[in-house]
């Protein structure tokens, strides 16, 4: 039996240890916990959130620190803290069952679970007292209680039936093989989602949804239709002049409370910030926008000054999970002004700067000001000073007690940055953040691993949560990515261990995927296995695009194989295929995508930057000395030089055309619609 006790402290996520001085007696999720719950007979208390959740922070000082609250927790429940940055795996499982109850998802999520696992009741946030129509939480911990006490029954027939649902949703929907005719119907069911007016999908609160942005820009790619580059350029430039993104410090909150892009819910998330990083390369690459460049100038270096984590015994370090949105209690304090203040410190420059930025003297968000850039661009003079004005107070703000920073590190999210940085670099004409890219790399490569040698989800010091598909497939592409940008076979050897590794421990008969290794044995229902993208894409997804772009670049038909049974497994879901832009993507990929194959090294650079840089993200770049250096199966073998100097070669459907060497050349080449 485990001790009456807080057992947090013993545990490394700084989510959990924000919890380990409450006075509920949690443990961690595992084997222990659920066997004593069986002993006492008990049901499970499960709260799931993140470090840098706002409305997480605010139950735990209500209910958690709440002396009288949390001693009704520890004698009516066995109560289990989650982070579900560690574990997405259980918090999917939880959160599919609560939508399962017709109830809207979030953190922090509250589920009731028998001992077996099987879910019976949830909800998210309850205050500690009646308030907003909402039970208080109390009242909801003895009706619980009462419940499993007295209708057992009627508490094991909802588990067993949400149980089943969840095996539901685990389910494979095999189908037809996907093509132009899909991809343009859901482009445009997605389209049809967008707000018109401000951008982005939906009302408030508007989030990012970068998945369905990048499909769009994938088909805008494909077929050349306007309304699907207008809806990503829309989207990006209001979230580039709105308050989600910090004018002073560069990067993107996780999203807006709001219509407009205004008002942030002002946590930082990485994988935000490499999602809407990779999408800013990609339309820059298109066509050069000075707004997004310098977002994506300002955002990286606030990745590199704020979120770089602990250096290895190389020097190499990786990328921090997130930043919150809380200081001193306050949700959102170190990032909004008085008025006054910015008067105070700008002196003459104060009327243009707020002018541009759209601060009022009684705030435009609850008596403070959150900056967005309202006045558009003025000539060189007029930025200039708006810079000086800029730098000035971000001065001033690094002196304020700043937001705790969540430092684990987390494979998956790593690896969607280091793939964004990697492109970027090119883009933008930013070696050092290719740099920073292969720093990221090595360390997740040589630190976050298991002692098997398999890759972790999540490391802080320590390995403290074991990996997922999600991990292996952003690992993945993120060895291609640098294999790409390099050229260093050992990338390549990286992604293709990595990938067979992942049908190994995640594969199943018909070619799916599940999220979780076999043999994960804490996972108390349904092995979970889906291919709906949420805020990040999803590891099925992102898996499918890797077997595709190791068969574009290899030619090995095991990765064409794999790529086309996975997608196959999932292709017959009707319209909720919507739901899974990223998988829609990887189909395109398989069946367009060119290869420009560089061959010879003299004159290299600009077709090289070319094809790095090409706006389409259905293209791979492959070189080789002479054409020897690659097997029969590769688009690489028997491509040459022409004349001493470099030629690229662009191969579509594994059929090259006749080699060019020059770079304007090339890049009319990739532009032509497939």
């Amino acid at each position: 039996m485990l001790p009456a006790a807080n057992l947090l402290s013993r545990e490394t996520s700084p989510y959990l240890l924000q919890h380990a001085d409450n006075p509920v007696h949690w443990r961690p999720w595992g084997h222990a916990a659920l066997e004593e719950a069986r002993e006492l007979d008990k049901p499970i208390l499960l709260s799931i959130g993140y470090a840098a959740c706002h409305w997480c922070h605010v139950m735990a000082h209500e209910s958690f620190e709440n002396p009288e609250i949390a001693g009704l927790m520890n004698r009516l429940f066995v109560n289990i803290k989650i982070d579900r940055e560690e574990r997405p795996d259980i918090d999917h499982i939880y959160m599919s069952a609560l939508h399962a109850l017709g109830q809207q998802g979030g953190w922090p999520l509250t589920m009731f679970i028998a001992p077996d696992g099987a879910p019976f009741w949830g909800g998210t946030y309850f205050p500690p007292e009646p308030r907003w129509g909402r039970a208080s939480f109390p009242q909801v911990l003895n009706a619980v209680h009462a419940a499993w006490r007295e209708k057992r029954d009627t508490v094991a027939k909802n588990g067993k039936a949400l149980t089943e649902h969840l095996a539901e949703l685990s389910a494979t929907t095999p189908g037809p093989p996907l093509g132009p005719q899909q991809f343009q119907q859901f482009a445009g069911a997605l389209l049809a989602q967008v707000d018109l007016t401000h951008g982005g999908i939906g009302d408030a609160p508007k989030f990012p949804n970068a998945p369905i942005f990048r499909f769009f820009w994938q088909e805008h790619c494909r077929t050349g239709r306007a309304d699907l580059d207008d809806a990503v350029r829309h989207m990006l430039t209001s979230m580039c002049e709105g308050g989600i993104y910090d004018h002073l410090g560069g990067g993107f909150a996780r999203y807006s409370v709001d219509a407009e892009w205004h008002v942030p819910h002002f946590e930082k998330m990485l994988y935000d910030n490499a999602q809407i990083l990779d999408l800013l390369a990609l339309t820059h690459a298109a066509e050069a926008s000075r707004l997004y460049a310098e977002r994506a100038q300002d955002t990286v270096g606030w990745l590199l000054r704020e979120m770089r984590g602990p250096a290895d015994n190389e020097g190499d370090s990786a990328f921090a999970a997130a930043q919150d949105a809380d200081q001193e209690g306050e949700e959102g304090l170190f990032y909004t002004w008085q008025a006054a203040e910015i008067r105070a410190a700008l002196g003459d420059e104060a009327d243009a700067f707020c002018v541009a930025y759209d601060v009022r003297d009684g705030g435009n968000w609850e008596g403070r000001n959150v900056l967005r850039r309202v006045a558009p661009y003025g000539d060189e003079t007029a930025e200039r000073a708006l810079a000086t004005s800029r730098a000035k107070l971000f001065d001033i703000r690094e002196k304020r007690e700043k937001p705790a920073r969540d430092d684990k590190i987390l494979v998956d999210w790593n690896g969607l940055m280091i793939r964004a940085l990697a492109r970027a670099s090119v883009v933008f004409d930013q070696p050092a953040w290719l740099e920073a890219a292969q720093s990221a790399f090595r360390f997740i490569d040589r630190t976050a691993r298991e002692d098997n040698s398999r890759l972790a989800h999540a490391w802080r010091g320590r390995v403290s949560a074991i990996g997922q598909l999600d991990d292996y497939a952003a690992f993945t592409l993120a060895a291609l990515a640098l294999f790409e940008a390099t050229g260093e076979r050992l990338y390549l050897e990286k992604a293709e261990g990595a990938a067979l590794e992942a049908q190994h421990l995640f594969g199943d008969a018909d070619g799916s995927l599940f999220i979780t290794a076999a043999g994960a044995a804490d996972v108390p229902v349904a092995r979970p296995r889906h291919a709906r993208d949420n805020a990040t894409p999803s590891g099925l997804g992102l898996m499918a695009e890797a077997f595709a772009r190791l068969w574009h670049l290899t030619g090995d038909a095991h990765w064409r194989t794999s790529c086309e049974k996975l997608i196959l497994a999932f292709s017959g879901a009707g319209a909720a295929l919507a739901l899974s832009p990223t998988l829609l993507a990887a189909a395109d990929m398989l069946e367009r995508a060119a290869v420009v194959v560089l061959a010879g090294e003299a004159g290299a650079d600009g077709l090289l930057r070319v094809a790095l840089a090409s706006p389409d993200p259905a293209t791979c770049v492959l070189r080789t000395k002479d054409g020897a250096d690659w097997p029969e199966s590769s688009p690489a073998h028997g491509r040459t030089p022409v004349g001493g100097k470099a030629a690229a070669y662009v191969c579509r459907g594994m059929v090259c055309g006749l080699p060019l060497t020059d770079a304007a050349a090339l890049a009319n080449d990739l532009g032509t619609r497939a």
